[in-house]
């Protein structure tokens, strides 16, 4: 069940690169983007990625979205993201169908409503909504025409409809109600049937549920702070889950883990800058 014993003090943002058939992940506190058996120690916070080629990564962090060559290390602005904002950090991120990248922000210190979700396409970078708290759950369903979203305080995953360029359409209306329940949700995936997989926060689980918003089972990890998910492996049916050790204490928290399942997720789709 674990695919890696770094220990992350806060790990999140596990990408699986579709061309290098690897699996990527961050710790944001540590502020690192790690492989297995290999880190990159960086001078700010860095929280997401997506795939742009075999080579290069878009990775955002506290202060812009950047160009990362996996090769030779140069680590390039693409452009600013709230970096006259010392108060906030980048969260949750991941590309839509279009070749968008969607990114989330918060407070350093979870000041609320202090966080937004942007989406960069074609260069240009636009706030899609406000007053978030703490940014998570950002994916999107095979139909292409669809995207969810949470602000991890309400414990409601959202859903919004998407225009044919992949901007959100209409207004957001909650998919998955949480706010009854000790469930937390934080980082998520949707697999190729549309189901959608949530780490909980708190939990040590991911949890999935239908496209019509219903329960359908759920995957326990040795670590309570489960981050965020990602589907990968050669026929996209492993499960990877990041999680956060920090204000704990026990060998698993903090590790990144892997379970084959029977589900199959999406490719992640590529960036297009």
């Amino acid at each position: 069940m674990i695919f890696d014993h770094t220990q992350c003090t806060l790990g999140e943002g596990p990408l699986w690169h579709p061309q290098r058939q690897e699996l990527f992940w961050f710790d944001i506190l540590g502020q690192k983007l790690h492989r297995k058996g290999q880190e990159w120690q960086f001078d700010t916070f860095v929280s997401a990625a997506g795939w742009v080629d075999a080579d290069t990564l878009m990775i955002a962090s506290a202060r812009a979205l950047h160009r990362f060559d996996l090769n030779t290390g140069a680590f390039e602005d693409i452009c600013a993201l709230e970096a006259d904002n010392p108060v906030t950090r980048s969260n949750d991120g991941r590309a839509d169908p279009q070749g968008g990248f969607w990114i989330g922000t918060m407070g350093l210190n979870l000041e609320e409503g202090a966080g937004a979700i942007y989406r960069y396409y074609k260069g240009e970078l636009r706030q899609l909504f406000r007053n978030i708290t703490v940014s998570n759950a950002i994916c999107f369903a095979p139909d292409r025409r669809t995207a969810y979203f949470t602000d991890t305080p309400t414990q409601k995953i959202m859903c919004i409809a998407l225009d044919n360029d992949g901007w959100p359409s209409g207004v957001a209306s909650c998919h998955i109600d949480l706010s009854d329940t000790d469930f937390r949700p934080d980082g998520a995936v949707v697999d190729r049937d549309g189901n959608l997989w949530n780490a909980q926060w708190g939990a040590g689980r991911v949890a999935g549920y239908g496209p019509d918003g219903r329960f359908v089972e759920a995957f326990s990890f040795p670590a309570d702070q489960t981050s965020c998910p990602a589907f990968g492996g050669a026929d996209l049916n492993h499960l990877y889950c990041t999680s956060a050790g920090v204000g704990l204490k026990g060998a698993d928290q903090g590790k990144t883990f892997e379970i084959a399942t029977n589900y199959t997720g999406q490719a992640e789709h590529r960036v297009q800058l």
